[in-house]
């Protein structure tokens, strides 16, 4: 076909036919003939490359249209050409563009605020009574010339070491922070110093998009305006360090007594490193996960000195890490004031994080000195209660200069109502500014025996059983020796009881009144310790990442007697969780937080929770609280379960109980006085004859009576169960006495083993005087002078425990 050809076919709304493939060339159709001899033009198929029309039209005629699915490929490649594609992504890239600057035009630098919205917290009783009021900022601004240089350094490598080459902002920082804000998962790190800085004095902490599009363009623009000194000195002078610390100058002074520009680099280096997480990262009052982290956290700052050549490798190599020294309470939280606001605002923190995804860091910026009013459940007639009794039973006995082991002893106490799971009363320590540990919330001394209630209530909430097929309750024998292998356990164990004493086949009650430890750690791998260790956890202990051993049955974790209190409020609320509570309620200008409900699910059945109730009233009433508790002449008729413990080497001595509505735990603790080492208890007061021991039927019994007679009303328990002291079962004796076994042992030094038998209680005060004969006839006419020397060295106390 010519080019005259071709144009004529365009005209006709033709295209030019496509060239046939050279591979293989079709032979031109024939032209046939018409009978007068004319030649009649066969039209040809429409070419794969002919026009949309011409394709529509061809595929109609077939009655087959979209039969391989090219005509809709060839719609979808007309809508993304890439001419398109590119044309869509510019016009996003320009409206984005215009976006930014528009609101970099809007949002202009503020002025600072951050000490305008640092206020002081208001405390309150839970009768509207004002407990402390605290706000003054400690705070002191220093010249960035008076600090070292190589302190500057520190913060520089912990937390953006391109800091004074950058333009203020971590574009991939913003934009996952910006993602995780908009799908409210919280916060990660990235920010730039200067980021931080106009967070913490421009801006407020509020994890939403539109603070950090500001957060942005005020970075921007104070990195153009502000030079990188300024930046940094505003940068660590409004930082929060922990305790109570706002700046460097502050922290210089917090932890290690100097002033900013006496710090040398390996302090700069930890004040640098606790900016991440200051109350998990203070070495006071951190654990060994804390103290192992801000020591991570530390060696990271110090080498990327080095790598920044800020710091010499020979002398990074030398340093060794600082240990700050002991903290100092602020002003106005003198006694137990601190310890409760100290625990207030760490479940107000815990509620933030939950709630809002926030880090522990910026919870404790959010809650310190922020100008909240908190409520508190501490009833300040209980709270006055429970001091005084725990300065008349104990403190004012303690005297440091006549023996050395007084000034080691620590007290702490938590009472919760169990129908609430609020926290009425608690006690910290002596005095915050004195001991700014928290007794009541430590977590590390050994509860004892007081687990022991704990591995019975798995039992029968498991419908455990015996290893010769008999179902496990209070009336269920048990072989009693002293330092008996425990059988179906994979790990051989044979603990001893207390004072090393045999009691022969005895029931589970008769054990639990001796705490018998050869029983219950049979009783452990009879249940199966996964089963008991899940049980603990459920009941409010922290169980995590616990071996479940049967050396476990002995209560050998760490355990508080906030977290004690919890479990046994479980047990005195039938079985429902109680986590107790100190928070009522928190607010502040425009902001409520709603505290979580203390009263959980049901954790283990009602029946297993009574009867394990039932079971430790009889160690009141004839058991190793016997003489301080069931005996006081306080006492006015009220019910009472409890259980004692004294852990290995006398280092702590416990006394948890309650009545059926108040629960409270009461810990003595061995902590040296300088070192803070756990520490042995034995011969504290002076005032225990024979070897001086303080068990947990002593002291701690003592001052729980003191506090609890006077404050409890209700008297009876109402509970679900036929079994166990509090409903007098009825139990064949023959079972439980064995007196062929006891005679053939040492008689004088364990005539505990003939009294085994808790069925025959008329036999358990005719053997008392035999090791003591003193202290049982007049301890319990005298509680709050002498019924520690009865009950130390009387033989139905010792067994509490290992």
């Amino acid at each position: 076909m010519g080019r005259a050809e071709e144009r004529k076919a365009r005209q006709r709304g033709g295209r030019r036919a496509a060239p046939r493939p050279r591979s293989s060339p079709q032979p031109a159709p024939e032209t046939p003939e018409t009978p007068g001899g004319t030649a009649t033009a066969v039209e040809a198929p429409p070419a794969e490359g002919g026009t949309r029309a011409e394709r529509r039209k061809a595929a109609a005629g077939k009655g087959k249209p979209g039969k391989n699915g090219k005509a809709a490929k060839g719609r979808i490649r007309a809508l993304f050409t890439w001419k398109k594609m590119l044309g869509a992504f510019f016009t996003a890239c320009l409206l984005g563009i215009g976006a930014f600057i528009a609101l970099y035009m809007m949002v202009s630098v503020p002025e600072g605020n951050a000490l305008a919205q640092t206020q002081s917290n208001v405390y309150k009783y839970s009768d509207g009574s004002v407990l402390a009021r605290k706000g003054t900022v400690n705070r002191e601004i220093v010249d960035l010339s008076k600090v070292p240089k190589e302190v500057q350094h520190t913060f520089v490598a912990a937390e953006n070491k391109s800091f004074y080459s950058d333009n203020g902002i971590d574009l991939k920082g913003m934009a996952r922070g910006l993602y995780n804000t908009a799908r409210g998962r919280g916060t990660q790190g990235g920010s730039t110093i200067t980021q931080q800085y106009v967070k913490n004095y421009y801006l407020d902490q509020d994890q939403t998009v539109t603070r950090k599009l500001k957060e942005l363009v005020i970075s921007l623009k104070v990195d153009r305006e502000t030079s990188k000194d300024d930046i940094l000195a505003g940068y660590i002078n409004t930082s929060y360090y922990g305790r109570g610390a706002y700046g460097i100058q502050a922290a210089a002074q917090a932890y290690y007594r100097v002033d900013a520009e006496d710090l040398n680099v390996q302090q700069g280096a930890y004040l640098a490193a606790l900016l991440q997480a200051p109350s998990q990262y203070d070495w006071a009052v951190a654990g060994p996960i804390g103290r192992k982290l801000v020591k991570q956290r530390w060696n990271y700052v110090l080498d990327n000195m080095v790598g920044q050549g800020w710091l010499d490798k020979s002398k990074r190599d030398g340093l060794t890490f600082p240990v700050p020294k002991e903290p100092k309470a602020a002003a106005g939280l003198e006694g137990q004031k601190g310890y409760l606001v100290e625990l207030a605002n760490t479940q107000l923190e815990n509620q933030l994080m939950k709630t809002q995804g926030l880090t522990r860091s910026e919870a404790e910026a959010q809650v310190v000195d922020q100008g909240w009013t908190i409520t508190l459940n501490i009833d300040p007639k209980r709270q006055t209660k429970l001091e005084a009794a725990v300065k008349g039973q104990l403190t004012s006995k303690l005297d440091g200069k006549k023996r050395k082991v007084d000034k080691n002893v620590q007290a702490g106490a938590v009472s919760v109502d169990p129908k609430t799971g609020k926290i009425l009363a608690l006690y910290g320590g002596v005095d915050y500014y004195k001991h700014y540990t928290n007794n009541a919330t430590r977590p590390d001394y050994q509860p004892a025996s007081t687990f022991k209630p704990i591995i019975l209530a798995a039992a029968l909430d498991q419908d455990a059983k015996t290893q010769d097929g008999k179902e496990i309750n209070a009336n269920t024998i048990y072989d009693g020796t002293s330092g008996r292998a425990v059988k179906g356990s994979d790990i051989a164990f044979s603990p001893p009881n207390e004072d090393d004493a045999d009691y022969g086949n005895i029931t589970v009650q008769t054990a639990m009144n001796k705490s018998v430890n050869s029983v219950f750690a049979q009783m452990g791998v009879d249940v199966g310790m996964k089963n008991v260790m899940k049980v603990a956890d459920d009941l409010g202990l922290d169980t995590t990442d616990l071996p479940a051993v049967p050396a476990q049955t002995l209560g050998s974790m760490g355990a508080s007697p906030l977290e004690m209190a919890g479990v046994y409020a479980t047990l005195d609320n039938h079985g429902q969780k109680v986590t107790p509570s100190i928070l009522a309620s928190a607010e502040k200008t425009g902001r409520k937080v709603d505290p979580p409900n203390p009263i959980g699910e049901q954790v283990i059945s009602r029946s297993a929770a009574d009867q394990v109730t039932s079971v430790l009233t009889g160690v009141v009433d004839d058991g190793t609280a016997k003489v301080s508790v069931a005996q006081n002449p306080l006492r006015k008729g009220q019910q009472v379960a409890g259980k004692t413990g004294t852990s290995d080497s006398n280092k702590s001595a416990w006394f948890t109980g309650f009545t059926p509505d108040l629960v409270t735990s009461v810990g003595l603790f061995g902590e040296d006085a300088k070192s803070h080492n756990q520490v042995s208890l034995t011969g504290a007061t002076g005032l225990i004859p024979g070897t001086g021991r303080i068990n947990g039927g002593g002291y701690p019994a003592q001052i729980w009576a003191a506090y609890t007679f006077g404050v409890t009303k209700k008297e009876k328990f109402d509970l679900d169960t036929e079994l166990g002291a509090a409903v007098q079962p009825t139990e064949t004796p023959t079972k439980s006495a064995t007196p062929s076994e006891t005679p053939s042992e040492t008689p004088s030094e364990t005539p505990t083993k003939s009294a085994t038998p808790s069925e025959t209680p008329s036999q358990t005060p005719s053997q008392t005087p035999t090791k003591s004969p003193t202290p049982t006839t007049s301890a319990p006419s005298t509680p709050e002078s002498t019924p520690t020397g009865g009950i130390t060295d009387d033989p139905l106390d010792p067994a509490d425990d290992q």
